[in-house]
């Protein structure tokens, strides 16, 4: 604890950002940083709280209390090593990661919780800065190949992990570039796609191969996976919720990872081989209140859209906890987004009955109606029916479904490996222990637990790779949670 009365003398303050009508202009992050005051006060307000509930609020158990006494002390080389021995990549979760870690903190019991997230960001890229951030040397070769099949958070993180290890680690991604999510999901102005460049550049230092456009099961044969000692799948949960109303075909409605990873290849100066999806001078209908719709909101004002409507099927949630969020879990809150802050048309409890088109075949309007929700004892919503009379048309005439994942791709890869699935159509594998079916085929990420935040997959990753480090030599010097060695 840097300072025992800096919970009681600061109060939580987050880093100032460009104005909305000017960062709609660009697609560059636009938050600036913290000054050295402000950075020294926001790590003085972490408390010596006796249980840090923050570490178990995050999936990595990341040691949170420690970081921001270092930073507070400016023992910014310290504060790098304890943040990396839980994180391979804070550079991702200080910018994109919905801190589950600040709901739990203690401090937010009746103030305002730490700004863990910003003083994250800011170790990481002090570390960079300093050159504190090195490729690893692995002294001791095991002479052990491993494949990771997909190049997001969790192939990254398992990777990086493996290689750490001493393993020879070939890391497949379709994509022209790695990164998944981060790369072709995630828009620039959250997370410029040099951040990514910049990590990948030291891990290809430090060993990791990377071998992008190859699709196993596509254009790499899947049995091309048998000169590996172990694999790695990491695949992501990538087949979206669909939408099936009457005028779902129509032109200018689209899944919203068609519309976001079209704009991210732009900004990156990658082909474009489909026909473009652009909002300019567009009424655009946003379906579906995460972050994927959030971000959808954020390209289209970027774009130049005429307005930008976002529903959600589901009622407003609250503003603050109610007795069924009780402190330390993380709360469904009312969330409001920088995209939202630049101008947006919010509304929930909202079904979409039909599209509807004009003479060409395109959407000119969606048919909607209003819901009320019926909710149970603990306040969750379970039913719902229409409002009689509430129907009515709303113009559009670009759509974007950003309703969430289903489960992983089965063409190709999964089906030619044949690996068990679970009811849910997620690749089978017991949490903590992350082996399939298949003897020596691991799996990480959404392509195990489903949709979820970057911050799992990283924390899976890094996981996953301790097993497999097991399976192939008996015991584990890889980090867990609880920082002991892992004995098979």
């Amino acid at each position: 604890m840097g300072k025992p009365t800096g919970f009681i003398e600061y109060q939580r303050v987050l880093p100032q950002k460009d104005s909305a009508e000017n960062r709609k202009q660009n697609y560059q992050e636009f938050v600036e940083p913290y000054s050295e005051e402000q950075l020294n006060n926001q790590a003085a307000r972490c408390m010596n709280c006796g249980i840090p509930f923050c570490h178990s609020g995050c999936p990595l158990g990341n040691v949170i209390p420690e970081f921001n006494d270092a930073v507070y002390d400016a023992r910014w080389e310290e504060a790098y090593e304890i943040l990396s021995s839980t994180n391979n990549f804070p550079e991702f979760t200080g910018r994109i990661c919905p801190a589950p870690c600040e709901s739990a903190c203690v401090l937010g019991i009746n103030k305002s919780p730490v700004a863990i997230e910003e003083i994250e960001k800011h170790i990481i890229e002090i570390a960079f800065k300093n050159n504190f951030v090195k490729p690893h040397q692995s002294f001791i070769k095991t002479g052990k190949r491993v494949a990771v099949v997909g190049g997001g958070p969790a192939g990254l993180a398992a990777a990086a992990q493996l290689n750490k290890a001493g393993h020879d680690v070939v890391l497949y991604e379709r994509d022209d570039k790695v990164g998944g999510l981060l790369r072709y999901g995630i828009p620039d102005f959250k997370l410029e796609k040099t951040v990514i460049d910049r990590r990948v550049k030291v891990m290809k230092q430090s060993g990791v191969v990377f071998r992008t456009n190859s699709e196993v099961g596509g254009n790499v044969p899947v049995s091309e996976l048998k000169e590996y000692d172990a694999v790695v799948l990491s695949g992501g949960s990538t087949i979206p919720r669909d939408l099936p109303i009457p005028g779902r075909h129509l032109k200018g409605v689209h899944f919203a990872m068609e519309f976001l990873k079209q704009q991210n290849k732009r900004v990156g100066n990658s082909p474009i081989e489909v026909e473009e999806i652009h909002a300019a001078k567009k009424n655009v209908l946003v379906i579906g209140g995460g972050d994927t719709g959030s971000d959808c909101v954020g390209t289209s004002n970027r774009h130049g859209a005429a307005s930008v409507t976002q529903f959600e099927l589901m009622p407003q949630p609250p503003t603050e906890r109610t007795e069924n969020m009780p402190w330390p879990t993380y709360p469904m809150l009312l969330k409001t987004t920088s995209s939202h802050e630049e101008g947006c048309q919010r509304h929930w409890s909202i079904s979409t009955k039909e599209f509807l088109g004009d003479e060409n075949g395109h959407v000119r309007a969606a048919l909607i109606v209003d819901l009320e929700w019926e909710v149970d004892a603990s306040g969750r919503p379970v039913k719902f029916k229409e409002i009689e009379g509430s129907a009515r048309e709303l113009p559009c005439q670009l759509v974007t479904l950003a309703m969430g994942f289903l489960h992983p791709q089965y063409d190709g890869l999964l089906q030619q490996l044949g690996v068990k699935l679970t009811e849910r159509g997620n690749v089978d594998a017991q949490e903590g222990e992350y082996k399939t079916s298949l003897d020596n085929v691991f799996v990480a990420g959404d392509m195990r637990r489903g949709q979820s935040l970057v911050v799992w997959a990283i924390s899976e990753g890094r996981e996953c790779a301790r097993k497999v480090d097991e399976y192939l030599m008996g015991y584990s010097e890889l980090e867990r949670k609880d920082k002991s060695v892992s004995y098979a």
